[in-house]
């Protein structure tokens, strides 16, 4: 994300795809939240025995954390607290029974150890794919007739 979002004006940081959409600042905040407060807490959960309920997790928490910060600012948390956070993962040692240790998510109940490691990363996925869409959706009109050769552009339904 540094590579993708390093040196860009905060015109396109602060833009979002209307309504109530998220702007790629928003984003950069949700991940930082997410590696203050998610998965490597949920990960400590599970492996200490998962009998406790995972917190809730705030998925709005940024609007305010990230109040009076820049997307730079928040791209270096983020490189930070990513950072630690995999070396924190590492010297766990996590093996194959670890991996089936279960935890209770609030909202989906029982949930493997895998399944949590799983979605982080695919949670990053969709955010960089989301940062991605966000930022084309600003060149929507600019790019005339290849709009309709640039999927990124057309939302796509399940």
């Amino acid at each position: 994300m540094r590579e993708m979002l390093a040196g860009i004006d905060a015109e396109w940081t602060s833009n979002n795809e209307g309504g109530d959409t998220w702007s790629v600042f928003d984003v950069l905040g949700h991940l930082v939240h997410g590696e203050r407060t998610d998965w490597l807490a949920r990960t400590r959960i599970i492996l200490a025995g998962g009998e406790d309920t995972f917190e809730p997790f705030d998925r709005f928490a940024q609007f305010e954390a990230s109040k009076g910060r820049t997307a730079k600012d928040l791209l270096d948390e983020f490189a930070e607290l990513r950072k630690a956070n995999l070396g924190e993962l590492q010297a766990m040692n996590i093996d194959d029974a670890a991996l089936k240790m279960r935890g209770v998510h609030p909202a989906f109940g029982g949930v493997t150890l895998s399944e949590l490691l799983a979605a982080w990363v695919v949670h990053d996925l969709d955010h960089i794919a989301q940062i991605a869409r966000v930022m084309a959706k600003q060149y929507e009109e600019a790019v005339g007739p290849w709009h309709e050769y640039l999927g990124i552009l057309h939302p796509r339904t399940k």
